[in-house]
């Protein structure tokens, strides 16, 4: 038997095999982009910039991404982010390797910009619960989370898949998110693989930060992404030979 549409210009005949070849490619595509959608980190291409800075931790343990508004940084410390903690390095990466599951803090400015940048990043939009899993870690990675108390939709901590398959026991990465504003004491006493400073730090609250991954698995490894607007601070000279801050300073 065949179906018959009808259309303003056209007789078009459809078998019942072509409809259901059509209603399985359909299911298909939209699988296919929930795949993406849920697991971005396998699609991630840096670009040049983001890829030199990926690189250098191979050699560096403390980096700055330091450029303009929209132009990739947070993005680019966020998938390095999702890829230490999930293990899942892929074929181009040249920059540093944990042979554990790390432990990570991630921070911003207030508890709201951390949700807003970092968080949003890592998880997905902070108000669209469904949605988390659509950040830079795969949802199926996401194993479980803690909610803040102090901020509407913020994170405490997520808890993330890391390794596993064949005969890999998998294990769990920790991320526990900050904020700059909370001070120095909310900075000490515990031990971590890595930090991830989204925004410009106070320099005592870097030094804390640093301090913390004296002793983690690799050693200090930390990572900054921030546009420059406090001009040539003390963090900023950190990272500038002496004849850049001349330079700049002119």
């Amino acid at each position: 038997m065949q179906t018959l549409t009808d259309t303003s210009d056209t007789l078009l005949m459809q078998s019942p095999d072509m409809t259901g070849l059509k209603l399985q490619l359909a299911r298909a595509l939209k699988a296919k982009h929930d795949r993406s959608r849920t697991n971005k980190l396998r699609d991630y291409q840096p670009y040049p910039k983001q890829r030199e800075f990926h690189a250098a931790g191979a050699v560096h343990g403390e980096r700055l991404f330091m450029a303009g508004n929209q132009l990739g940084k947070t993005w680019a410390g966020g998938f390095e982010a999702a890829i230490h903690l999930t293990g899942r390095y892929p074929d181009w990466w040249e920059g540093a390797v944990f042979e554990r599951a790390p432990k990570w803090w991630v921070a911003g400015v207030t508890g709201e910009s951390t949700r807003d940048n970092p968080q949003r990043i890592l998880v997905g939009p902070p108000q669209i619960k469904d949605e988390w899993g659509t950040g830079s870690i795969p949802k199926e990675c996401l194993v479980d989370f803690t909610s803040s108390r102090g901020t509407p939709d913020a994170l405490d901590s997520i808890v993330v898949r890391h390794g596993g398959g064949a005969d890999i026991q998998a294990q769990h990465s920790i991320v526990l998110f900050k904020a700059y504003e909370k001070g120095r004491e909310k900075w000490q006493g515990d031990t971590v693989d890595g930090v991830w400073f989204d925004e410009e730090p106070p320099m005592e609250i870097y030094s804390e930060g640093r301090t913390r991954t004296n002793k983690g698995q690799l050693g200090v490894f930390n990572i900054i992404t921030f546009t420059p607007l406090l001009g040539m601070s003390e963090v900023v000279r950190l990272f500038l030979a002496d004849s850049e801050v001349e330079q700049m300073t002119k």
